[in-house]
């Protein structure tokens, strides 16, 4: 890495384009755009999203910041993971123009919940608000684009209307910015990956990511949530691990059609199978993963390993430039995929 961009906390792709830049986020809260081709770099923005000074880490889940990107790099959000705090940058003018804060509840258990996508032209970010409530702002303005008031309270007997009992977790933009996966939990604990389409939500129905028609459940799994997943293409997703409990869970992936429900109304499971592990990627045809012995690269519709690339860890992939990096200790490595 560059020296002048310091010590490096987090790092995130400009996924618009074919051309390899990243926006990283410096210990000291500097957000810089860096040319991996030609090694320019500039400072762009700052952050100053508070630490959470007395968070306590659920299951050795440490409070980290977490840097995200607009596809065009044009905004930047930065968020404490298994944490409450986060704001989103105009890096045209270093202005913050929405301040984020999830309300807390069991916040420890997931990272926070946002991600950037695009609406009649414009960029929205979808965040938590709620534990139990996402919602929809333009990131330009911080204008709420789903805005609506809580369900009201009932007798204590019947939930009221549009009552959700999940936690959202990490969100996932599918390909072509149309539909969001959700990796969350509901009490007590299952994880529950979700999908739903972004479109309808903005545009009338408000409670699309509670319980409108598109929303679908991926699968359940009791105690395990906050692993593996990626999107395939704009239909089908890859969730790690093969089981319904996280006892008996088997490394491996099981491959869901989320434009298609069964007869339990969950989304169609396609295939499973087993040897993918650790962070999956995706880039619209193959199946990425990573474990201790390296990256390997499958094809998600036979269940077949292509390939692999022995000692090479990435934690970040270009879609766009089709390039995956690693870094450790200020060094980066760099991996272009040629499939």
């Amino acid at each position: 890495m560059p020296s002048r961009l310091g010590a490096i906390a987090d790092l995130t792709p400009v996924t618009d384009g074919e051309h390899p830049v990243w926006l990283t986020l410096g210990e000291d809260g500097t957000i810089s755009r860096w040319d991996v081709a030609t090694s320019d770099h500039e400072a762009v923005g700052a952050t100053a999203v508070p630490t959470e000074p007395g968070h306590e880490p659920w299951s050795d889940r440490e409070l980290r910041r977490r840097l995200h990107s607009s596809p065009d790099g044009m905004f930047a959000a930065v968020v404490n993971d298994y944490g409450r705090f986060g704001e989103v940058i105009d890096l045209r003018t270093g202005e913050v123009t929405l301040n984020l804060e999830s309300e807390g509840y069991h916040s420890e258990t997931v990272p926070f919940s946002l991600a950037f996508g695009q609406h009649l032209g414009r960029c929205v970010v979808i965040h938590r608000t709620e534990w139990n409530r996402l919602d929809v702002s333009d990131a330009q303005t911080g204008e709420p684009l789903t805005a609506r008031s809580s369900p009201a309270p009932t007798d204590g007997v019947d939930l009221p209307e549009h009552h959700l009992d999940y936690f959202h977790g990490a969100l996932f933009v599918s390909p072509d910015g149309k539909r969001i996966l959700d990796d969350g939990w509901i009490w007590h604990p299952i994880g529950v990956p979700s999908v739903w389409d972004l479109d309808p939500w903005i545009e009338g129905n408000v409670w699309e990511s509670e319980d409108g028609p598109s929303r679908v459940e991926v699968c359940d799994r009791a105690d395990y949530w906050d692993h593996a997943m990626t999107w395939l293409d704009s239909a089908r997703v890859a969730i790690g691990g093969i089981g319904d409990h996280d006892a008996g869970m088997r490394p491996g992936a099981r491959i869901f059609d989320t434009s298609r429900a069964g007869r339990s109304g969950a989304a169609v499971e396609l295939l499973a199978f087993e040897g993918p592990t650790g962070p999956f990627f995706s880039d619209g045809t193959h199946l990425f993963s990573c474990d201790d012995t390296g990256l390997s690269i499958w094809d998600p519709a036979r269940g077949k390993l292509l390939g692999d690339i022995p000692g090479f860890y990435p934690t970040r992939h270009h879609p766009g430039a089709r390039q995956f990096l690693q870094l450790t200790d200020g060094v980066v490595r760099l991996w272009t995929s040629t499939f």
